[in-house]
C-alpha cells in the first residue's frame, strides 16, 4: 500500500501536514501563489493588521548557524489585501489557504474578525496572539486575562473556524492555567510555537546587535527552539480537549523533525526559517524525507503514529 500523508483540522482537509509559517514567504501574491505551486499541503498568510504596515527597521533578520533571530515588526500588505486572496483562492487553489490576523490592539482584533464574519471567507482563521517583535506591544497570550477577554468577545459573534498562535510556555503550570482557559471555547486549533521572544545575538567583531530594532532584541527560531516547540506540541495534547487540534512549529529542518512534531500530537506543521533560507523547494524535500521515515517504521497514514509518544 502506498504511504499516505493526508491530514485533516477542524473538518478542513490538507493533502500533506506541511505549511509555512505566518510571516515566511506570504507577504505577496506572489509568494502565495509559489507555496501553493508547492509539494506543500497548504499556505498561511502573513498575519496582517487592519492598515498596511512597512515593519521594523532593517536589518531585522539574521540566519545563524542553528536558526535565526528576526524583529520583523509585522510588516504586511493589510487585512484587505489577504482577505480578498482567501477568498479568491478558497474555489480555485488545490490547497487550503489559512486567513492569519494579528491587531495591535483588541479592538483591531475584534474588527478583522468581524470583517471576517461578514465576509464569504469559510477557511481556518488565525488569530497571532504571539508575536514578540512589536515595539510597546505586549504578547497578549502571556497575559491570561487577557486571552479571556479576546476570546469572550470574539466568540460573542465569531461563528467561523478559529485558531490561536501562541507563544512558547516553559513552565508546565502555565499549560494547565491556559488550557483551563481554552477548553471553554470553540477553538479550531492552537498553533505552537511562535519564535522565542526577545533573545540577543551579537556580532562579537563589530561589538554590536545582529539586528537593528529594539537594540538588537528578537524572536529566536529554528534548530535552537526545537525541543521546546516540541514540549510545548506535547503539553497541549495532553491538556486541550480533543475537538482542539494542533499545528506543531519551531525547528523544522528535516522530515525527522516532521514526524517528531506529529508524533508529539501535532495535526499540521509549520517551517519558518528552514524555508526562509531554502524557498518553498523544501516542501518537496521534507514530504520525501518524512515518507522515508515513515516507510522505515513500517507505518502507512499519519495516524498509525500522531501523538502516539512513546513515554518509559
Amino acid at each position: 500500500m502506498p504511504i499516505k500523508l493526508t491530514s485533516s483540522l477542524a473538518g478542513v482537509a490538507f493533502a500533506n501536514p506541511l505549511l509555512n509559517a505566518a510571516g515566511v514567504h506570504c507577504a505577496t501574491p506572489t509568494e502565495l501563489d509559489e507555496v501553493l505551486a508547492s509539494a506543500a499541503g497548504g499556505v498561511v498568510t502573513k498575519s496582517a493588521t487592519p492598515a498596511p504596515r512597512d515593519g521594523n527597521v532593517r536589518p531585522r533578520f539574521q540566519a545563524l548557524l542553528l536558526g535565526s533571530i528576526n524583529s520583523m515588526g509585522l510588516p504586511n500588505q493589510g487585512f484587505d489585501a489577504y482577505l480578498a486572496y482567501a477568498c479568491a483562492h478558497q474555489q480555485t487553489a488545490t490547497a487550503p489557504v489559512i486567513l492569519s490576523l494579528a491587531g495591535l490592539s483588541l479592538a483591531d482584533d475584534l474588527a478583522m474578525l468581524r470583517w471576517v464574519q461578514e465576509s464569504d471567507f469559510t477557511g481556518l482563521v488565525e488569530l497571532n496572539l504571539s508575536c514578540p517583535n512589536v515595539p510597546g506591544k505586549p504578547q497578549v497570550a502571556y497575559d491570561f486575562a487577557a486571552v479571556t477577554r479576546v476570546l469572550d468577545q470574539a466568540f460573542q459573534f465569531f461563528t467561523k473556524r478559529l485558531g490561536i498562535k501562541l507563544p512558547p510556555y516553559l513552565d508546565l503550570a502555565q499549560f494547565d492555567a491556559l488550557a483551563a482557559i481554552l477548553n471553554r471555547y470553540p477553538l479550531a486549533y492552537v498553533n505552537a510555537i511562535n519564535s522565542l521572544g526577545n533573545g540577543l545575538v551579537i556580532d562579537p567583531l563589530t561589538e554590536r546587535p545582529v539586528i537593528r530594532p529594539k537594540g538588537g532584541f528578537g524572536g529566536i527560531g529554528g534548530a535552537y527552539v526545537k525541543p521546546t516547540a516540541l514540549a510545548n506540541v506535547r503539553a497541549w495534547r495532553q491538556r486541550l480537549n480533543s475537538t482542539i487540534g494542533i499545528i506543531g512549529t519551531g525547528g523544522v529542518r528535516t522530515g525527522t523533525d516532521v514526524f517528531e512534531h506529529l508524533l508529539c500530537g501535532a495535526d499540521l506543521v509549520q517551517v519558518g526559517t528552514a524555508l526562509a533560507t531554502e524557498g518553498p523547494a523544501i516542501f518537496a524535500r521534507l514530504t520525501r524525507e518524512l515518507t522515508a521515515v515513515m516507510a522505515t517504521k513500517g507505518y502507512q497514514t499519519l495516524a498509525d503514529f500522531q501523538g502516539k509518544l512513546q513515554v518509559r
